[in-house]
């Protein structure tokens, strides 16, 4: 059965989720598949004809689109605004890789905005949401992590050290608000079939972690199958889990 297939109509009717990065690859596969489950999902994204395409290639759908660097606080301040005052749930997906560059090649621009983008920005839409979410009592976000916040052999040190943190952000937000109606859990990709650019530039790390990640990465897995899983933490029927940080990379961290 596809993920697709495996939709609970309904599940999120009357709800408002915030997705980032929803203009391609596991953002896009997660805001379609909260719309068709019924919700009101404000979509974002650094390209904007991504989000133009969102929209026209599904009328049926309920979408309002922010364009906008998620990294920069004025953007984050439009998402919520365009939610209009009810933020359920919190899906943030975007993201950006480091060119596999170990800490002796690593340049300050990598680094920053790597830094900026995987956790600066996941932590000012959350800092961002938390006041409506506590007000109402209740809310769920979903931090997308990765295979690399699990081991040190799966990226680079700028990616690896900002998954690493996301971790911890989800974490600390799941212990700070467990008491208050509010769960933030974290989903770890393996190999997934998106447009996120991920090449070599440095020599010494393909020697090092090529091998590694050849013998190691089996399996693909399809954006659908990561919306699933960042859906099923954002609805009910996940209400028991919390600061958890869960693999979804065909059991390549289980080797």
């Amino acid at each position: 059965m596809s993920p697709e297939a495996a939709l609970v109509p309904g599940r999120f009717d009357g709800r408002t989720v915030i997705v980032t990065g929803a203009g391609s690859g596991i953002g896009k596969a997660t805001a379609l598949r909260l719309a068709r489950e019924g919700a009101t999902v404000v979509a974002t994204d650094v390209v904007e004809s991504r989000l133009t395409e969102l929209v026209e290639e599904n009328p049926g759908l309920t979408f309002v689109t922010v364009p906008g660097d998620i990294s920069a606080q004025e953007v984050v301040d439009r998402v919520v605004a365009a939610a209009g005052g009810r933020v359920d749930g919190l899906a943030n997906v975007a993201g950006i890789m480091d060119a596999f560059l170990p800490p002796a090649e690593v340049d300050d621009e990598t680094w920053e905005r790597v830094l900026r983008i995987n956790l600066t920005a996941p932590m000012r839409t959350t800092r961002a949401v938390l006041p409506l979410m506590l007000a109402a009592g209740k809310g769920a976000i979903v931090n997308v992590s990765s295979e690399a916040s699990l081991r040190a052999s799966a990226s680079g040190v700028a990616y690896t050290a900002s998954k690493h943190a996301v971790n911890g952000l989800t974490k600390a937000t799941a212990v700070f608000y467990k008491g208050d109606g509010v769960r933030c859990n974290a989903v770890a990709p393996g190999a997934v079939a998106t447009n996120i650019e991920a090449p070599f530039h440095s020599a010494h790390a393909g020697a090092v972690l090529g091998p590694f990640m050849q013998a190691m990465v089996t399996s693909v897995a399809q954006p659908d199958e990561l919306a699933a899983l960042i859906a099923w933490l954002l609805s009910d029927d996940a209400s028991n889990v919390n600061g958890a940080v869960i693999p979804c990379d065909g059991g390549w961290s289980a080797i």
